[in-house]
């Protein structure tokens, strides 16, 4: 029996040393599709394309006008005339080609540089939010697939998380 006792309070003392764990896990996903600074990034790129392609479509437009009034005009000019003009719309074309190369790239490197911002700034306040409610770890999953095979409902704060992080945008 003093041997059973023993055992008992040196258990209960190996278990009350022991730091409970408190995990929680998001849907990362979620919160990419549905936090306001996601959509708002989201709007600006898409304003900023808009108004390149108008540019490259004014290029382009430009461009085949000339090219219409060449062709309309090919008949009285001379051949040296017409060479000079071919060669003048194929170095237009080139540019306008490296023009729309460039815009490409630019909407896809600002675009990458944005989403990197976005997953950042969530990423941050997801660690604080871990820490002002006492996680130890905060897990993400994405959609049906994941790091996160199976998690209680209760341990998913995808929508405290989200309603926070967009209060936290608000006041930015």
């Amino acid at each position: 029996m003093k041997k059973f006792v023993i055992v008992l309070i040196v258990a209960l003392g190996l278990f009350s040393c022991q730091k409970s764990v408190k995990i929680a896990y998001i849907d990362v996903e979620e919160i990419m599709k549905e936090y306001k600074g996601t959509k708002d990034t989201e709007e600006a790129m898409k304003v900023k394309s808009d108004k390149l392609k108008l540019e490259l479509d004014s290029l382009i437009s430009n461009w085949q006008n000339k090219a219409k009034a060449y062709q309309d005009n090919a008949p009285k000019m001379s051949a040296k005339a017409r060479a000079e003009r071919e060669q003048s719309l194929m170095q237009e074309q080139q540019q306008i080609n490296q023009r729309q190369q460039t815009i490409q790239q630019q909407v896809q490197q600002e675009g990458q540089e944005s989403l990197e911002a976005l997953s950042n700034e969530i990423s941050d306040f997801v660690k604080s939010y871990a820490k002002e409610k006492g996680y130890n770890f905060v897990l993400g999953t994405s959609g049906t697939s994941g790091t996160v095979i199976y998690g209680d409902e209760a341990s998913d704060v995808t929508d405290e998380v989200l309603i926070q992080l967009n209060k936290s945008y608000k006041s930015k």
